[in-house]
C-alpha cells in the first residue's frame, strides 16, 4: 500500500479557496455583461493597473513591439514555433474525412471543420508565458481557423515584447493587451470594441480556468488547465538532485501548483526531500516554489512498478515524468495523465517550451477524460447522410416508423412512412407500422 512521507494541503481548505474563486468571477462575469467596455476598462484598471486607450495593439504598435526583441530570442521563438507547427500538422494528417456507403444506397460520412473563431489567452502575471502564444495560436492556425483573437495582460506597464512577437508570427489576426478573467469574459462575450469568438483556449491561473468553466456552453473551450501540476514517477536509477529540481522546474508557477514525487525506493525519497530544501536555499524563484512545495508537495513510497502505475493513474496529474530503468512500463500501463515525459533525458520543462507537442494539458483529474490541446480542438467533427436509391429510403423508412412507434413518436413515424409511400410504392401509415 502507498506510504505518504509528506502530504499536501488539507482538501477541505482546498474546496474553499476554490469557493472564493467562483464567487469573484461570478460578479465580474456579470459586471462585463452588463457594462461591457467599461467594465473591462475599470477592471484592467483594478486588477493591472492598466488603462489604454485602446487595448488592441495596431500594426505600428505590434512593429514597435518585436523591434525590441533581440533577435537570438526572436530566432528561439520562430524556432520553438516551427516544432510546435510541425507536430500539429503531423497530428492533422491523421484525421481523416470519411464517406463510406453502409448499404447499397445508404452513404454515411463525417468532415473535420474548423472552428471559425477562437480567442487565445496567453498568461503573463508572474511570468509572460510566451510557449502559450505558440502552442494555441500556432496549433488553430494549422487546423485552419480563420479568425484568431490573442489577449496577454501588461507585463511591467505594457505589452511584453516577446509575447507580441509570439502572437505575431504564430498567426494572430488581432492583439490584445488585456489579462486575468476581463480578458477572457471580453473575448466570450464580445464588447463594443472585441467581437466575441466561439471558442476559448489557453491556461492561466484559477481565476482565468474558473471564468472558463462558467462560460462553457455559451462558447467551447479546450479544457479546464488551472495550475501547473507534476507527478514523478522514479526509482533508484536516478538521484534526489534530479528529483528535486524537476519537481521545483514546476511548483515555481506558483503557490497552488502540486508537486509530488512517486517513488518504490524510500531512500530516494528522502533524498530527495533534502535536495528540495538545499535547492530552495538557492532558487531565485524560491517564494512561489517554497509556498507549492509546503501546500501541495507529495512525497508517496509503492512497493513496485505496478503500485506506482495505478497510483499514478488515480493522482491523474498533468504531467508525469518518468524516471526509471523502465520508463516505457507506465507508456503502456498508465491511462490518465496529461503528458508523459519518458526518461530522465526529457523532462517537463522541454514540453513546456520547444519540443513541440502542446503544454496546454488538463488538471484537477480532468486527465481521467480528456487529453490536452491539439489540432484537433480546433476542429469539429460533423457527420452528413445521403440516401441514394427509392429502395434504399423505403427499406430504411419501414425499419425508422416501427422504432419511432415503438418510443410513441408518431410525427417522427410519418416522416419516414410518407417516403415509404412515395418511393416504396406502399400504402403504408404509422398505425399500421404499429401493428
Amino acid at each position: 500500500m502507498p506510504r505518504h512521507l509528506k502530504r499536501g494541503m488539507d482538501a477541505s481548505a482546498i474546496k474553499a479557496a476554490d469557493a472564493k474563486v467562483r464567487e469573484t468571477v461570478e460578479a465580474i462575469l456579470a459586471d462585463i455583461e452588463a457594462r461591457k467596455d467599461a467594465a473591462v476598462a475599470d477592471l484592467s484598471k483594478k486588477f493591472d493597473n492598466w488603462a489604454p486607450a485602446n487595448f488592441r495593439l495596431n500594426d505600428s504598435e505590434i512593429e514597435r513591439a518585436i523591434a525590441q526583441v533581440p533577435k537570438r530570442d526572436l530566432e528561439d521563438i520562430k524556432f520553438a514555433q516551427s516544432q510546435v507547427r510541425y507536430f500539429a500538422q503531423k497530428q492533422k494528417e491523421t484525421m481523416h474525412d470519411l464517406e463510406v456507403e453502409t448499404m447499397p444506397g445508404v452513404v454515411l460520412g463525417h468532415r473535420h471543420i474548423p472552428v471559425n473563431s477562437i480567442g487565445c489567452y496567453v498568461p503573463g502575471g508572474r511570468y509572460p508565458m510566451v510557449a502559450s502564444a505558440h502552442m494555441s495560436i500556432v496549433t488553430a492556425r494549422v487546423a485552419g481557423v480563420q479568425r484568431i483573437i490573442a489577449c496577454a495582460p501588461p507585463f511591467k506597464g505594457g505589452p511584453h515584447p516577446a509575447i507580441v512577437a509570439a502572437m505575431h508570427f504564430g498567426g494572430a489576426d488581432e492583439i490584445y493587451v488585456l489579462g486575468g478573467v476581463q480578458a477572457v469574459a471580453a473575448m466570450a462575450l464580445g464588447t463594443d470594441a472585441i467581437k466575441p469568438v466561439d471558442m476559448i483556449v489557453g491556461p492561466g491561473n484559477a481565476y482565468v480556468a474558473e471564468a472558463k468553466r462558467q462560460l462553457f456552453g455559451r462558447i467551447g473551450i479546450d479544457l479546464l488547465a488551472g495550475p501547473t501540476e507534476t507527478l514523478i514517477i522514479a526509482d533508484d536509477s536516478v538521484d534526489g538532485e534530479i528529483c528535486a529540481t524537476d519537481l521545483l522546474g514546476q511548483a515555481e508557477h506558483g503557490p497552488t501548483s502540486p508537486a509530488v514525487l512517486l517513488t518504490n525506493s524510500e531512500k530516494l525519497a528522502r533524498d530527495t526531500m533534502k535536495e528540495v530544501e538545499r535547492l530552495l536555499a538557492i532558487l531565485p524563484t524560491a517564494d512561489a516554489a517554497a509556498a507549492a512545495w509546503k501546500d501541495y508537495g507529495e512525497v508517496i513510497v509503492c512497493e513496485s512498478y505496478d503500485e506506482m502505475a495505478r497510483e499514478a493513474d488515480r493522482i491523474a496529474s498533468e504531467h508525469v515524468q518518468v524516471m526509471t530503468r523502465d520508463p516505457d512500463y507506465f507508456l503502456n500501463n498508465m491511462t490518465n495523465y496529461g503528458s508523459l515525459f519518458l526518461g530522465a533525458r526529457t523532462n517537463v520543462a522541454y514540453g513546456d517550451k520547444v519540443i513541440g507537442t502542446n503544454h496546454t494539458l488538463p488538471t484537477k483529474k480532468a486527465a481521467r477524460y480528456t487529453g490536452g490541446l491539439w489540432v484537433g480542438k480546433f476542429l469539429k467533427t460533423c457527420t452528413y447522410q445521403k440516401v441514394l436509391t427509392d429502395e434504399a429510403s423505403a427499406m430504411i423508412g419501414e425499419y425508422c416508423s416501427r422504432l419511432c412507434i415503438l418510443e410513441g413518436f408518431s410525427g417522427h413515424a410519418e416522416q419516414a412512412n410518407i417516403r415509404v409511400r412515395r418511393y416504396g410504392g406502399r400504402n403504408i401509415a404509422y398505425a399500421q407500422a404499429a401493428e
